[in-house]
């Protein structure tokens, strides 16, 4: 089953779940005349509003991401935790609402009914789907393209296991040898051929078991497939390789690794995404007055563009413009991209004044609306740099495994980088925030950031 069959599929049956616990919690609490001295209620409003509230919060708990071989008992477990959260919430409106039209207390306890018509229900109808889901699994419908890497011992029980277990959902299409080796049978090719082989054979799924004498090789299989779009699965005995980056999962007794190069929940990256639209928007709004200046003051004290257009390089190693107030002379770069120094004759003397308070970067809000970019993260560096900071710092790709930022823990923890040196040193910062990616750690970032604008401590 395709994503988005999968994603309809799962909201049209909580279309019809929750609107059964709407209902059913009507009949109870105004038809049946069980529940006295409750206030009548009008039918069809709180039955869009309420349906449009639970779509918002399973949004934000991930309950739409893609399911893949996972238990109906974990599914059941995530639809339980979310609805008793949501239900937590309208109590206490309930509570506040109560509070202010002085109504009986008894109104709150109606809660508890509607907590249990909505777990009975939008779980029935969740375990139905996934039940529905395995059982295509069973029957071969769709599976997954996958290969093992690794052509050893480890590579071929775990060939055995998938084979044994369809439910599991991988359709196995070959080995990876971690040696350089010439294609055979079952051995599609060496670990230097993975991302051809990979988009050749749409491969959407990679596992890797490989033995002891060939742990080594991890890192340099995860930098490959980090430049494709496939979900990678390792054995549990390299856990301790890369540690940080992944969780255990285990189905029918076959125990997998699954690599996390972003360790946020779904839920806070998408408020993460949500944050950023809303803070671009209103940034861009309140700030348009400041803006036409900024662009005046450009025009009038320098020959050249206002917006300074540049090719950047975001997440899995994607290109895009990243856009810029111009605060350098034109062809500034005309002999090759270079660093920018603190007292870099080229930048003018507007542009002096703003990259002292980042109102540069103003314009790559756009960026951030285009999802290009994120408020908080790297900064992005140009493909050449990239090309040469990757042949001289190793794992310099974990770098691009998240979308780059206007500003990030880097930024403020460390000064302008002008030299390779500071690239390193500002590699950490980056790998750090990369590691601790939260909600948390973006406010704080956000924070000191604007403490940065306002004692005037950019380059």
């Amino acid at each position: 089953m395709s994503k988005r069959s999968e994603k309809i599929l799962l909201i049209v049956s909580d279309f019809v779940t929750i609107n059964a616990a709407w209902i059913l919690y009507y009949l109870v609490r105004v038809e049946s005349g069980w529940i006295p001295n409750t206030a009548p209620t009008t039918f069809l409003i709180p039955l869009a509003a309420v349906y449009f509230y639970w779509i918002i919060i399973f949004s934000f708990a991930g309950l739409y991401q893609h399911w893949f071989v996972r238990s109906r008992f974990d599914e059941f477990a995530s639809v339980l935790k979310t609805i008793s959260f949501g239900c937590f919430i309208l109590f206490f409106l309930i509570f506040l609402d109560d509070a202010m039209s002085d109504s009986r207390a008894i109104s709150r306890f109606l809660i508890l009914i509607y907590w249990s018509l909505m777990i009975i229900s939008v779980g029935a109808g969740r375990i139905v789907i996934r039940s529905f889901q395995m059982t295509l699994l069973q029957k071969g419908i769709g599976l997954r393209n996958s290969i093992i890497v690794g052509s050893g011992k480890r590579g071929n029980e775990l060939m055995s296991l998938l084979s044994k277990f369809p439910q599991l959902g991988y359709k196995f299409s070959g080995f990876i040898s971690v040696y350089k080796i010439k294609p055979e049978k079952d051995i599609l090719g060496d670990i230097l051929s993975l991302k051809k082989i990979i988009e050749s054979q749409k491969i959407s799924e990679v596992l890797i078991a490989l033995e002891e004498s060939e742990k080594d090789k991890l890192f340099e299989i995860i930098r490959y497939c980090q430049e494709t779009e496939v979900n990678l699965k390792i054995m549990p005995d390299t856990y301790e390789i890369v540690s940080g980056l992944a969780k255990t999962n285990q189905l029918y007794g076959v125990p997998f690794i699954e690599v996390m190069p972003e360790i946020m929940p779904y839920g806070s990256k998408l408020f993460k995404r949500v944050l950023d639209v809303i803070i671009s928007s209103v940034l861009l709004i309140v700030l348009s007055p400041l803006l036409l200046v900024i662009i005046l003051a450009i025009k009038l004290s320098s020959r050249g563009p206002i917006f300074y257009t540049q090719v950047r390089v975001g997440r899995n190693s994607k290109h895009y413009n990243m856009y810029k107030f111009r605060s350098m002379v034109k062809d500034a770069e005309e002999y090759g991209p270079e660093w920018a120094g603190e007292r870099d004759p080229r930048i003018t003397g507007v542009g002096k004044l703003i990259r002292k308070v980042y109102l540069d970067e103003i314009p790559q809000l756009l960026n951030v609306l285009k999802n290009e970019m994120s408020i908080v993260g790297p900064r992005p560096e140009r493909p050449f740099f990239v090309d040469k900071l990757s042949s001289e710092i190793p794992y310099y790709y974990k770098r691009l495994s998240v979308k780059p930022g206007i500003t990030g823990w880097a930024q403020i923890k460390h000064k302008y980088d002008s030299s390779l040196d500071d690239v390193k040193e500002k590699l950490k910062y980056d790998f750090y925030y990369i590691e601790n990616m939260s909600l948390k750690l973006d406010f704080k970032i956000m924070v000191n950031t604007f403490l940065v604008i306002i004692f005037m401590k950019g380059h």
